[in-house]
């Protein structure tokens, strides 16, 4: 009969190491084994002083003498020079990530369990004994792992299969009786299942998050292909209204063209930007959910509940749970505003030149805004202002670029303009204020107003129409080393605390929020307005007697 080499390669294995005999040697009862396998397993039966075959269990006493198979050897060598000892080609070697073999010698075969009780991991060839052996099929086998050593108590060298709810901890069944006596004690198996319970209700909600934010991305694109046609009709607009003005409107229909093309940018910007952040986010849950999936798969309780800690938690979401959209004008007011222009432009060549502000419009879709904390907060919406000269009063004197306001004693030598202010000594920004803004001012002397104010204000004449504060088209705080006030409409609001020579003002147009702040190390809330502004703001400046007040660069 014909005798494949895989057969004849198990006749003459060691049924201890399941490798080629090695030193051959035989039992009285006519078993072989390795010479040094069948020493150390006997050994092991010394204190009992009655030595068994593994095979027949045959007992002997005294220790016999082993005799070396000649035979078995010889047949052993051939096979080894005819180069059939080699191993099969389909046998899998361990790789760098693989669990090797503890029996295995030389080159290690990849584990396909590890053994709690022995403890040790197995290949195919090794792992027989333990279903062919009545007393190692009672050994618990796991899937293979390098750390076995972990799923053994260290103090009475025994399985954890228990957990300590109190300690948080797995233990075995001796310390649950020992230094764990009076805990709240489980099986491992039933903290598994709770906890399994508690990692499918985490899964669920990545799985919503997942979705919500899917749809918020969806939102967010039709979000950013609404700005961009608001846009492309807006500039389409300003080039048909301004092609009737080319000759004495070309630089500024190129000013109306970039701020758009500007404004379109930063919008689109961050838009995307959150966008990005929603699609990290889903990107991560993903992510969490496949290392909760995974773990959710593994057989081994102990790798189980010592994962689970670190995998369980789920942050929480940086981002509100739904995108709310309200309908928005995006770049429809520059048309409106160029349309005005050409039916008003003779006027306005004879008269004052009057700049086209671009009435920003925030995308009120997105996320919830964080709230400004520190000054790095509030500097993300700076913007570089200039004093009008137009406006200032007579007794104000315009330097450093017109960002300094300083009084005079006497009156300048200055034209007259319907846009100065007459008896207050006030300047307004040349800049209109939309969107969200920030700017400082710096005051020395007896004090300052800072404030904010529409175009339309009264500018001639000594009433409470033309004063920040004392109407309802300006809002001010008024500051000097002794007193802080806020002024509006004409009712003044105390406001307590120690004086700052420099104010910080955040301005959020569309959400109706004004701020005043006191700048030192660190940024401290004078006064909060929220209302509804009706028409763009400009920043304004009062300068008493003996006093300055300056714009601060913040770029």
């Amino acid at each position: 009969m014909w005798i494949s080499t895989e057969q004849r390669r198990k006749k003459l294995s060691c049924p201890i190491c399941l490798d080629l005999l090695k030193d051959s040697v035989t039992t009285p009862c006519g078993h072989s084994y390795c010479k040094n396998c069948f020493n150390n397993h006997w050994d092991t039966e010394d204190e009992r002083r009655i030595y068994s075959c593994p095979q027949c269990r045959k007992s002997f006493t005294p220790r016999p003498e082993l005799l070396k198979n000649t035979m078995l050897a010889a047949l052993v060598e051939q096979l080894k020079k005819t180069g059939l000892q080699a191993a099969p080609a389909d046998l899998c070697y361990a790789g760098p990530e693989d669990v090797a073999c503890d029996v295995c010698t030389g080159r290690k075969l990849r584990a396909v369990k590890s053994c709690l009780s022995c403890p040790a991991s197995y290949c195919e060839k090794h792992l027989q004994p333990h279903y062919q052996s009545a007393a190692l099929k009672k050994h618990k086998l796991v899937e293979p792992s390098e750390k076995l050593q972990e799923k053994i108590c260290s103090r009475h060298d025994e399985v954890m299969k228990m957990f300590c709810r109190t300690d948080q901890q797995c233990i075995c069944y001796l310390c649950s009786v020992d230094e764990h006596k009076g805990h709240d004690t489980v099986s491992a198996a039933a903290e598994r299942t709770e906890r399994q319970r508690e990692l499918e209700g985490s899964r669920h909600n990545i799985q919503q998050r997942i979705q919500d934010r899917e749809e918020d991305v969806k939102l967010l694109q039709q979000e950013v292909e609404a700005i961009n046609g608001s846009a492309d009709k807006a500039v389409e607009h300003s080039e048909k209204i301004f092609t009737q003005l080319i000759r004495l409107m070309e630089e500024r229909r190129s000013d109306v063209k970039q701020q758009v093309r500007s404004q379109q940018e930063t919008e689109v910007s961050r838009v995307k930007e959150l966008q990005e952040k929603l699609e990290q986010e889903i990107t991560e849950l993903k992510r969490k959910d496949a290392e909760l999936k995974k773990l959710s798969h593994t057989e081994d309780h102990n790798q189980f509940l010592h994962n689970y800690p670190s995998l369980s938690a789920l942050s929480e979401s940086t981002h509100s749970s739904s995108i709310k959209i309200r309908p928005l004008k995006y770049f429809e007011d520059v048309t409106a505003a160029v349309s005005e222009v050409r039916d008003k432009l003779q006027d306005v060549l004879r008269e004052t030149w009057t700049n086209i502000s671009l009435t920003e419009t925030e995308v009120d879709v997105l996320l919830s805004q964080p709230e400004n904390k520190t000054r790095a907060d509030f500097l993300r919406y700076s913007c570089e202002l200039t004093l009008d000269p137009n406006t200032a009063n007579r007794l104000l004197l315009l330097s450093e670029g017109n960002r300094k306001a300083t009084l005079m004693i006497g009156q300048q030598s200055i034209s007259d303009h319907p846009d100065r202010f007459t008896w207050y000594s006030q300047v307004l920004s040349r800049e209109s204020l939309t969107g969200r803004c920030y700017w400082e001012v710096e005051w020395r002397g007896a004090g300052v107003c800072v404030a904010v104010a529409y175009k339309n204000i009264r500018r001639a004449g000594s009433s409470d129409e033309c004063g920040f504060g004392h109407n309802d088209k300006s809002w001010s705080l008024y500051c000097d080393p002794n007193i802080c006030e806020f002024w509006y409409n004409n009712v003044h609001t105390p406001i307590s605390g120690p004086q700052s020579s420099r104010v910080g003002v955040y301005l959020d147009h569309s959400a109706g929020i004004l701020s005043f702040h006191r700048v030192s190390d660190t940024m401290t809330l004078l006064h909060r307005v929220q209302t509804t502004f009706t028409q763009p703001l400009c920043a304004g400046l009062y300068v008493p007697y003996r006093s300055s007040a300056e714009l601060c660069k913040l770029k």
